[in-house]
């Protein structure tokens, strides 16, 4: 199988060859021409300038046919010897004075003939016309050479182009190719298991566009396969912990180091329902990335939604010392949302918002219209992130303050499944935050759409 660099160097060469084949065949011709129509030129103009002495010095045409025999014997250009001449002398009025093959002396020259003559004057006056008769070009030996000549210059020109289409059409394939076998070594590297491969990008035209392109997937397939290599670990460092509390117990109560009291079971019991817990949370990103997250939709006030979240932690916010309020525009449209689904996002931001404020502290849930959309945020009056953590914060198992101890922190799916859960409802979730000003969580929903799945 040819590789497209030999084809795009048989192309620019059959490309190449064919032009210059083209240009040859037409400089051939044209150069023949050319030249045989300067010599018949250059033999009219002499021809007429004869006849024009010669009636001057003998006021008539009698003995004109001389000029023509003299010029025949001379070889003229355009003619060989003993050929009749290829002009015909007329008169004023276009009668035959000087025969040659097609006209005899008295004939009417044809009118097609007579207007390609040429006039011969005299004192300003018309005294004859010089008629040029086709005849086939036999031009004299050096004529002859000096078109054998520019021929072969016409030939050896056309032989140095082909070399040097030849030698562009491999510079230029291999130019052109370059960029093709880059990514073909780097996909081969790719699919071997190497995600670092870049491209080098060297134009802007579809190559380039093909190189960004395999770049930023070779980065996206590699910060993937990172991604889910951190999330393996971090669900086996999270199953491991309540599962080895379980393990522990357990087997310390079997073998009597602990007593069957119901503060030991109760603690199997707690780690068992937070491993339950996590697994369904799992679940729940799963189904989340394959489409398939279940979705019931009905309409809900936007009102109504956040004051019975706010019921839900009522106690546990005074318990924290920490104040609750709300801050909700009207009127507002209704919204077309799952009211479960929603309920859990917006709990997973409050559990959020509750560990990080401190005593004393202020959460503030708002709702208001931006445009034809609904916003729903969450305040809290926290120790804020740094910028660059605070897109983070929804991917999975993140946490700013890595120094937290999971039983403290829980094991940093829940924004996560709440980013999930908006997207589902076509939604959108992003915060916002300055550090020392605390965290704000911002839901934007459509009043009537969302994704069916």
């Amino acid at each position: 199988m040819r590789s497209i660099s030999t084809k795009l160097i048989l192309a620019f060469l059959s490309i190449g060859i064919t032009s210059l084949v083209v240009i040859f065949i037409t400089a051939r011709w044209n150069t023949r021409t050319e030249f045989i129509r300067f010599l018949a030129d250059q033999n009219q103009t002499q021809v007429i300038s004869e006849l024009s002495d010669y009636y001057s010095e003998n006021n008539s045409w009698i003995g004109a046919e001389f000029i023509f025999n003299r010029r025949n014997d001379r070889h003229p250009p355009g003619q060989g010897p003993n050929r009749a001449p290829p002009f015909t002398l007329t008169d004023e009025n276009g009668i035959v004075i000087l025969s040659n093959e097609k006209y005899k002396k008295g004939d009417r020259v044809f009118e097609k003939d007579l207007n390609l003559g040429e006039p011969i004057l005299h004192e300003d006056k018309v005294i004859g016309i010089l008629v040029p008769q086709g005849v086939p070009f036999e031009g004299n030996q050096r004529e002859l050479e000096f078109i054998d000549r520019t021929n072969l210059s016409l030939l050896y020109g056309v032989l140095i182009g082909a070399v040097i289409a030849l030698l562009l059409g491999i510079f230029l394939s291999r130019t052109l190719t370059r960029p093709i076998r880059e990514l073909t070594h780097a996909t081969h590297a790719v699919s071997e298991g190497d995600l670092t491969q870049r491209v080098s990008i060297r134009s802007n035209d579809e190559l380039g566009e093909l190189g960004k392109a395999f770049n930023k997937m070779s980065a996206e397939l590699s910060r993937s396969v990172n991604a889910r290599k951190q999330m393996t670990a971090d669900i086996a460092h999270e199953l491991r912990t309540p599962l080895s509390l379980i393990l522990g117990h357990a087997e310390a109560v079997h073998d009597g180091v602990l007593p069957p009291t119901k503060e030991n079971f109760e603690i199997i019991r707690e780690e068992a329902v937070r491993l339950e817990h996590l697994v369904d949370d799992l679940r729940t990103l799963s189904l989340a990335d394959a489409g398939e997250l279940p979705i019931s939709v009905r309409s809900v006030e936007p009102e109504r939604l956040l004051k019975e979240v706010a019921m839900l932690y009522q106690i546990r916010t005074q318990k924290k010392n920490i104040k609750l309020e709300l801050d909700i525009a009207a009127p507002l449209p209704p919204l077309e949302v799952d009211t479960g689904r929603m309920t859990q996002v917006l709990t997973n931001i409050l559990e959020n918002a509750l560990r990080h404020t401190p005593e004393n502290g202020l959460i503030i849930l708002s709702a208001k219209q931006v445009g034809e959309k609904v916003e729903l945020a969450i305040q809290d009056s926290g120790p804020g992130l740094p910028p660059d953590e605070v897109e983070r914060i929804f991917e999975r198992f993140y946490r700013a303050d890595s120094s937290r101890q999971r039983d403290n922190g829980g094991a940093g799916l829940g924004l996560a499944i709440a980013k999930s859960i908006v997207q589902a409802h076509n939604g959108q979730l992003s915060a916002e935050s300055d550090p020392g000003k605390g965290l704000k969580v911002k839901i934007l929903l459509s009043a009537s759409s969302v994704r069916n799945l």
